[in-house]
């Protein structure tokens, strides 16, 4: 391992580590489903946006770090004015990636509005994508080079394929079916349609292991923390807990 990539590593271990003997405290020693049952309980505990203040997290949550002017863009990665945002094309809006049609929650408070799954994206891109379940393969996308795309799935862009994934198992923590909301899970299918489910899994934890958190996704854990939810995504934190529950 060269240096930098020691430094990164050993200052991700850190920030999680500082957090293992209070806010993880409840999920120490734990596997399995016992693991999981633990960390839904600590996530649980968070602030509550409304539909309306997701856009101003996104601005601080996605900004760009060198660019404090502009948001990036989850699928194409490109930097945009924050202003830039609404609903005409090339404009970017508030992308589902959990599809919101799985579980049929739309933009409710809780999950339709919980800033740990929802990311800037292009407004093109985000109607392309729809409610597509993850998988490889299919056709290159115009709008977002290095994202692919067939009738029943999507592929994100290499850079983000691991925090795609990471936003989905958190989901599927998160929301076990109280709240009011559907008992949210993974599988290894796809074409889940309205069914509170969402895939594939077995994909899914291979891009977890391909492209670990890096530094934006960090930073973004942590000002979900500090400044809006007030939690965590523990797989940011501790990315080893996704072989210890889905196995």
């Amino acid at each position: 391992m060269d240096t930098t990539a020691g430094r990164a590593e050993t200052a991700a271990t850190a920030q999680a580590g500082a957090y293992d003997d209070t806010y993880y405290q409840d999920a120490e020693g734990k596997s399995g489903q016992e693991l999981k049952d633990a960390l839904h309980g600590i996530i649980s505990d968070q602030t509550k946006l409304s539909y309306s203040e997701v856009w101003d997290a996104l601005k601080v949550t996605d900004e760009d770090p060198a660019n404090a002017s502009n948001v990036v863009l989850l699928y194409t990665g490109r930097s945009q004015s924050k202003s830039d945002n609404g609903g005409d094309a090339d404009q970017w809006n508030r992308e589902h990636v959990w599809a919101k049609s799985h579980g049929d929650f739309g933009t409710a408070t809780g999950p339709g509005t919980d800033v740990h799954h929802l990311r800037p994206t292009d407004v093109t891109v985000n109607s392309d994508r729809g409610n597509k379940d993850f998988d490889e393969g299919g056709t290159e996308s115009d709008e977002a080079p290095g994202n692919f795309t067939d009738s029943d799935s999507w592929e994100p862009r290499d850079e983000v394929k691991g925090d795609v994934a990471r936003m989905i198992f958190y989901m599927a923590v998160r929301y076990e079916g109280g709240d009011g909301f559907a008992d949210l899970e993974v599988n290894d299918e796809v074409s889940n349609g309205s069914a509170p489910l969402m895939g594939r899994v077995s994909v899914l934890r291979e891009w977890h292991e391909q492209d670990p958190p890096d530094a934006f996704e960090e930073n973004r854990n942590q000002v979900i923390f500090d400044q809006f939810q007030h939690n965590r995504n523990p797989f940011i934190d501790h990315p080893e807990w996704v072989a210890s529950i889905w196995s």
